[in-house]
């Protein structure tokens, strides 16, 4: 009977969705716990405080689904995503933020991700996208698909471009761009005008609020 109970509740655990977090803010993650370990079908095996701690902690654990904050101190959510993809190209990861900008949606789907959640969503949709990704679905909020499909048309800004766009957001202004990138100060006026057109803005501080609204850059 005991041998016949053991072997039950370890093939129990072993059908259990193993689920690791990575967010630097206590709360949250305590929360995140608290809701899977209610779930007969889910087991919280690991947690990490950062980005650069997710990829050791998930070498150690090797998770079913990560679930990962995208704004973290140090390395942020989407670089530990790439790291972790790059070592282990199967990992199941949802990417969790606080705001809904296409621009990271974007680059978070592109580096492999396999969900994208609102932090205020997850009360609604947590544990079925946790369900969903590990049997092989990608789950990204139809609001936000809009917007990225929307984002993709957009005419994107040169790396360059966003330099000199992430600089006009600091104050800074044409001449002094210039020499802090080495360029002319006509050429940062050409960028200027080039970022202007293809965010369709009328001047400088509209371009800027643009940009951070679609996560182009962050202030």
């Amino acid at each position: 009977m005991t041998t016949s109970i053991a072997t039950s509740i370890s093939t129990s655990t072993a059908c259990q969705i193993r689920v690791m977090t990575v967010d630097d803010h206590p709360l949250l993650r305590e929360g995140v716990a608290g809701a899977i370990e209610v779930q007969p079908d889910m087991r919280l095996v690991a947690e990490a405080q950062d980005g650069l701690d997710a990829l050791e902690t998930f070498r150690r654990h090797r998770p079913d689904v990560t679930l990962m904050d995208v704004r973290m101190r140090g390395m942020d959510g989407i670089a530990a995503l790439k790291a972790i993809r790059a070592e282990f190209p199967c990992a199941r990861v949802v990417m969790l933020s606080s705001f809904g900008a296409p621009a990271q949606l974007l680059e978070a789907a592109q580096a492999g991700a396999a969900g994208y959640l609102m932090k205020d969503a997850l009360r609604k949709d947590l544990l079925d996208t946790i369900r969903a990704v590990h049997a092989g679905a990608r789950r990204f909020p139809s609001a936000l698909a809009v917007q990225l499909a929307e984002h993709v048309a957009d005419q994107h800004l040169t790396s360059r471009e966003t330099t000199v766009l992430k600089l006009v957001a600091e104050g800074r202004s044409n001449k002094r761009i210039g020499g802090q990138l080495d360029i002319a100060e006509g050429t940062v006026k050409a960028h200027m005008k080039s970022i202007l057109g293809k965010l369709v803005a009328s001047d400088r501080t509209h371009a800027v609020t643009i940009a951070v609204r679609r996560g182009i850059i962050d202030l």
